[in-house]
Formats: structure tokens, sequence, C-alpha cells
């Protein structure tokens, strides 16, 4: 007799279903001769986890590419292939085009259009821009860029405006409210302390997507936001609950630690909590380097890492920021979504990383690295 109890949940990129299994093996029915010796009760128990990875698939000029399915991906945990259950994908209406356009890709024109979801998160350079000529002016144009961009957003584009100088700044929670957006990006290039990190100003998480109601309140978010990971970590959190995939575009210099040779070195404390935080959020990082064309600086490595990590890409050496944001909408028209099992014991926990590769060598692939999993 076998006996399976199944609890299940949806969220992105963690655990999603437990399955407690108990194979019982019974003794043969009553019979006229002599019964065989009944065999020993075998008990096991294992958690299986129902992984949700969301992958940007694009040609070699980044147009979306559509149409594919199980037998198009191949993943890997630790070098062993697993079985995608499912493979969905999924668009907006820009994407999608016209009824014919839809059909000729092979998407019904009757999908929902999906929501995006963009934090544009801007490393506040003042106080070492006299360190790196030319920053401060990069930073602006970096503004400048953004704001431009955010008028060509679709109704169904959600964006929030964050900055950090020595504390995490929330200068405008998620809205599609192109003119708030503007006013956002501007108050966070001047350094303006924002008046809504107190609870009376905070919103209200059932209105729509939001940061606020999930952050740390008034001087709270200020102490536990003292780093740059911290401030990473606490906008991964409020972003959770949000289903779907977040796109953080990040404008940095950089940040993190260097060796005695001046080689940038992973921060072991700091650096893998802070993108395990990302994924298990489903937040892609897209790092955007301010610093002036063609400097090279020690952090650039940290940048690619945190990108290629989380599934979001670095760019660096930016003439033009409205390159790097126009790639960005572009790709994010539409993403795929895999599906599989992966078997734990029961009660385990840890960090699981995670190998996507296209069947065509052709297409090019972005997905997170890894999920969390247990407790």
């Amino acid at each position: 007799m076998r006996t399976l109890t199944t609890t299940r949940s949806r969220l992105f990129a963690l655990p999603l279903a437990t399955l407690s299994l108990f194979t019982l093996f019974a003794s043969s029915p009553s019979v006229t001769f002599a019964q065989a010796e009944p065999q020993a009760q075998f008990e096991g128990k294992v958690d299986v986890h129902e992984v949700l990875l969301d992958v940007l698939v694009t040609d070699s000029g980044g147009n979306v590419i559509v149409g594919l399915g199980p037998k198009d991906f191949t993943v890997t945990e630790s070098g062993k292939t697993v079985e995608l259950t499912g493979v969905g994908f999924y668009s907006n209406r820009r994407f999608l085009g016209t009824e014919q356009a839809a059909n000729e890709k092979g998407i019904s024109p009757a999908v929902a259009p999906e929501n995006r979801y963009f934090v544009l998160f801007f490393d506040d350079q003042r106080e070492t821009a006299f360190e790196v000529p030319g920053l401060l002016s990069q930073q602006a144009n970096a503004a400048k860029k953004s704001q431009e961009w955010v008028r060509g957003l679709l109704r169904n584009d959600y964006v929030a405006v964050a900055s950090w100088r020595k504390k995490l700044e929330i200068h405008q929670d998620f809205t599609r409210d192109h003119a708030a957006i503007t006013a956002a990006i501007q108050n966070a290039m001047i350094g303006k302390d924002p008046d809504n990190q107190w609870p009376s100003r905070s919103g209200d998480a059932e209105s729509g997507p939001a940061l606020l109601p999930r952050l740390p309140k008034g001087n709270a978010l200020r102490d536990q936001t003292t780093t740059i990971y911290d401030a990473l970590q606490v906008l991964a959190r409020a972003t959770q609950p949000i289903v779907g995939r977040k796109n953080l575009l990040f404008f940095t210099l950089g940040f993190g630690k260097v060796d005695e040779s001046g080689n940038y070195l992973p921060d072991p404390r700091y650096l893998p909590p802070t993108v395990q935080a990302l994924n298990d959020a489903n937040v892609a990082v897209y790092t955007i380097d301010v610093a002036p064309t063609a400097a090279q600086h020690t952090m650039q490595d940290g940048l690619n890492l945190l990108a290629n990590e989380t599934g979001g890409r670095y760019y660096f050496n930016v003439t033009s920021f409205a390159s790097p944001l126009g790639q960005i909408g572009d790709e994010n028209n539409g993403y795929y979504l895999l599906a599989y099992r992966a078997e734990r014991p029961a009660g385990s926990s840890g960090y699981q990383k995670v190998e996507v590769r296209p069947t065509n060598p052709e297409f090019r692939i972005r997905a997170r690295q890894g999920y969390r999993y247990g407790e």
C-alpha cells in the first residue's frame, strides 16, 4: 500500500511542493498453504521541490526567440540533467503585436498581458566623484536617459525608484505614473530625502505591487541598510511577494573588496547571501557601470558576477545610457518559465547551483544560476 500526501504552494525559485512518501509492504493474504515470511516494512521521506526558473532567450541581435519547448532546453543540477515538467512563455501586448503577427509567432493573441516590474536603483557617487573625473556627469546622464526611457514604457509596466547613500532610500514605490517616476529620478540625483519612510506614508500592499509596506520603517530602514549588500537584500525581500520577474537596474561604479594586487575579491560574508536573497525573490540585476567611457576599474569583475549570478547583464563603457535601457526593455518583452522537480532529504536546506543551456547553440540564454531550498 502506498500513501501519498501533498502540500502545494506557488512561489518562484523556492521549494514549492512537499511530498511525504511512505511505502508499506503488507503481508500476503491468507491462503491454505504456509505463508512466506513477511517482508520488513520500509519507510522513507523526501521533500520534492518544484523549481521555477525564468529564462530569457534571444538571438545574437537581442531579439526574443519564441515557440520553444522542453526539448529546446537542457537544465542541470550538479552536472546531472533534470527532466522539465513544464515550459511556458510569458509576454506583454507590445511583443504580441497584431493578431496576425502573434499567430505567426505561435502565440495566442488572447494571452493576458503580463505586468513588468523595474526598479531603478542609483548608487549615489557624489562622495567619491572627486576621485573619478567625469563621474558626476555620467550619473546625471544616467538619470536623464532613465527619465526619457520611462516615457516609452507600457501601461502595464510598474517602476520603482531607489538610491543608496549610506542607507537605502525609496523615492517612488511601484507605480505606472510616468510623471511621478520622472520626479523621483530627479530627487534621487540631487539627494533629496524622501518623506515616505514612515508607516503613515508607506501605502497599502493590498492595493497593488508595493515595496514600502514590506520595508523597515523610519530609522530602522537606515539602521538595516548601512552597506550596499544590506540594501540589495532588503530590496529583494520587499519584492518577494510580487509574482513574476523583477528587474533591478543598478547604476553604480561598483563595490566590494580588492586583494593586495588590486584585483576584485568576492566577499564571502556578504556576496553569497545577497545573491541568494535576489534569486529567492526572482530579481534579475542589470548592473550598469557609470564609470566614464573606457575607464577600467577593479570592481568591473564584481558587477559582472552579480549580474550573471542573478540572470541579468553587465553593461560597461556606456557612451549613451539609452542603449542599455532600451536593450533591457526589449529583452524583457518575453521570457520562458521552466519548471521541474528536485528531490532533497526531508528537512534539508541549502543552495543549489543550476545551469541552463539552449539546445541550439546560436541562441543566447540568461537565467539565474541557483536557488535556495528548505527553510
